[in-house]
């Protein structure tokens, strides 16, 4: 069992920056892809990013590509997800998930286990 818990939401204006962690829990946290999710109001989930169980290969949505950045630390359990030049339709709910695979998907259905969720406003 894992379990995730985000944080770094929160209120920015466009064109700012966040940064979102999420801290996973086990002695195992390498063996799992790590994603990014966002569900946005009215809008179903979303993929943004993932990385690999040993950080070396990301993908992300075309939507943030540039923009946004994941990184994980697995010496601390803790994947992040640096985002920047952030614009109003970045507004979301962002989840972190968890995939027992070595390699992430952008299908949220992959995914094992997934955090609360942290809540990412960005002011026009």
């Amino acid at each position: 069992q894992v379990q995730l818990v985000e944080s770094g939401g929160g209120l920015v204006q466009a064109g700012g920056s966040l940064r979102l962690s999420c801290v996973a829990s086990g002695r195992t946290f390498s063996y799992y892809a790590m994603g990014w999710f966002r569900q946005g109001p009215g809008k179903e989930r979303e993929f943004v990013a993932a990385v690999t169980g040993s950080g070396g290969s990301t993908v992300y949505a075309d939507s943030v590509k540039g923009r946004f950045a994941i990184s994980r630390d697995n010496a601390m359990n803790t994947v992040f997800l640096q985002m920047n030049s952030l614009k109003p339709e970045d507004t979301a709910v962002y989840y972190c998930a968890a995939r027992r695979y070595y390699s992430g998907s952008y299908n949220a259905r992959d995914y094992n286990y997934w955090g609360q969720g942290t809540q990412v406003t960005v002011s026009s």
